[in-house]
This record gives C-alpha cells, structure tokens and sequence, in this order.
C-alpha cells in the first residue's frame, strides 16, 4: 500500500509542475504574436513608402520645398509660371485626369510659343516647320525686333507676352519691366504702351507669369481697357486656376479665349508628344483648342516632329487670334 500513496504524490507533483509552466507558455505565445505584428506593420509602412513619390519623404521636408518632388503624371496639369511655382498647384480636376476619348474628326489647334524674344534662330526653326502658330514675345528682351521682324517675313502672327506679377514676388523674380499689384493704374497703362511701342505689329497679348495679377480684376480692368482701346485681344494663360481674366475681358467686350493645355511643362521628348496628344483630343472633341509651350530645343523637335504629320491627318492648325471671340 506504501507504494501507491509514492506513485498519488509523483503525480501530483508532475501536474502542479506542469499548471506553473502554463502562464509562462502563454505568455510566450502573446510576446511572437506582438512581436510578429510590429514587423508585419514595419515591412507595411515600407512598402507604402517606396510607393509614394519621393519614396515617402514629402512628410519629412518643409511645405514649400514639398512640391518639388516628383508628382504623379496626373497632377502635373495645370503648372505654369514658366516652370516655376512658390506653392504646390490645386489639384487637377477629376475630369481632366484622363485622356479624353480618341476621335477620328476633324480638329482646329492654335499653338502659342511664349518667351520669344532671346534669339533669332529659335524663331526661326519654328519658321521652318511650315504649319501656323503664334509667337508670344516678352517685351524688353534682347532679340525683340529681330525676332518681331522674322515673324513678320514669314506670316506669323505676333502677340505681346505682358510679364505681370506671380504669386511669392519678390522672392519670385519677375522682369524689371513687368505689371505689378502695387503700381498705380497709371504706370501699368504707361508700362502697357511701352510694351505696345516695342510690337507695333502686335495683335493680342497674354500674360506671362501673372498667378497673382490675372486674379486681381481691378488691376486686370486697366489692362483689358488698353487693349481694348488698341483693338487688341487677351488669352488667358491660366496660371492660376482662379484667374479672372477671361471673364473680365468678357465683360469687357475684349475678344477672348484661354489656354487649354501646356505642352512642355517637363521638358521631354516624350511628354511633349502625350501633351500634344491630349491637345489634340480636346481639339476634336470640342471643335478647337489653344496650346501654350516655349521655345526649348526639345518642344522644337517635337513639334517639327509631330506637326507636319498631325496636319497630314486632317488637324488645322491657325493663328491664335482665329480662336478668340
């Protein structure tokens, strides 16, 4: 009978031992699943970064040195300022965010090339193309007669590219001889028949640069008054998607139209051509379409390029000022 009551006690022993092991086995299994998490979320929060642009580190930089990381290629419309931007630009609305459906139609486009007036030879490789467009000429520039003269031996329309004030100035430069918030009306309309004295042959102008001008409609009544007075016409680049200067000139009775598409924002080859591309689309959607680019070597090879063919398959390409009204 002894040994049973040993056998009861080493059992009972074996069984406390092993109900003591339990909280710590527990335990062990709750610190790998805690464990596991965090670096399930770790690899998580990676991934995510290396798909944002600028591998996720937008967050960490200043806001105003955020918006010169790369964007995605929706968000690249619309940014102008001639390249340069104090602030990120408004999201571009959802229904520009893609192509518009393809069309076998016909199409009329006007291509503006702002900021001529640096040189004669870039005039005249656009010249040579041999299709429409219009030359926007930055008053003040070295080359301005020159370039105003070659346009005119070849037929090519001339408009003056009036430098106005964009938002961030000073910090933001802008041409010594540009339109400015701060000026009284008087010396715009003295600045603005200085511009006209310089391009007599003239007959429209836009605005260059301008983000924070074009959205001022005082400042932007006296412009639209000179031009009008010189039988001129105004399109609006649309620097700033809240710019007022369509609409004035409506009001106005200034014969008007706006920008649809920038083509050269990034200066590629291949983004020039999708840009033209989209200008294209909205020309045979909606009938017509105004393009605004500058006069970099690879716009000039790709409208050399794109051009002559586009016209080959039925697109009318014409002076700006056969798009206003």
């Amino acid at each position: 009978m002894a040994k049973p009551r040993k056998n009861v006690r080493s059992n009972r022993k074996r069984g406390e031992g092993r109900r003591a092991l339990l909280p710590l086995a527990l335990a062990a299994v709750l610190l790998l699943i805690v464990v596991g998490s965090l670096v399930y979320f770790t690899n998580s929060r990676k991934e995510v970064n290396r798909q944002l642009p600028g591998n996720g580190k937008a967050a960490h930089l200043p806001a105003r040195e955020q918006h010169r990381l790369p964007v995605r290629e929706q968000d690249k419309e619309p940014v102008h300022e001639d390249y340069t931007a104090v602030v990120p630009p408004p999201p571009t609305p959802r229904s520009e965010r893609h192509p518009l459906p393809a069309s076998t139609g016909p199409g009329t486009l006007a291509i503006i090339i702002d900021d001529m007036g640096k040189g004669v030879q870039e005039a005249r490789s656009l010249s040579d193309i041999g299709v429409p467009v219009t030359f926007s000429i930055i008053p003040g520039l070295a080359k301005v007669k020159q370039v105003a003269e070659e346009a005119h031996r070849r037929g090519i329309e001339v408009m003056v590219h009036m430098p106005m004030e964009p938002k961030g100035y000073p910090a933001q430069k802008i041409e010594g001889n540009g339109l400015l918030l701060g000026e009284s009306d008087e010396e715009i309309v003295s600045r603005l028949n200085a511009y006209l004295r310089e391009l007599p042959r003239a007959v429209g102008a836009n605005n260059h640069m301008g983000s924070a001008f074009t959205e001022n409609r005082e400042k932007m009544a006296v412009v639209l008054g000179v031009l009008k007075e010189r039988g001129l016409f105004f399109v609006d680049s649309k620097t700033s998607p809240v710019s007022v200067g369509y609409d004035v000139a409506r009001a106005q009775g200034v014969r008007t139209a706006a920008r649809n598409v920038f083509l050269d924002n990034i200066q590629e080859r291949g983004y020039i051509a999708k840009q033209l591309a989209q200008a294209i689309s909205i020309a045979r959607k909606r009938g017509s379409a105004i393009a605004i680019c500058h006069p970099h070597p690879a716009t000039i090879q790709t409208l050399a390029a794109e051009l002559p063919r586009l016209r080959d398959e039925g697109i009318t390409f014409v002076p700006v000022s056969q798009l206003v009204r």
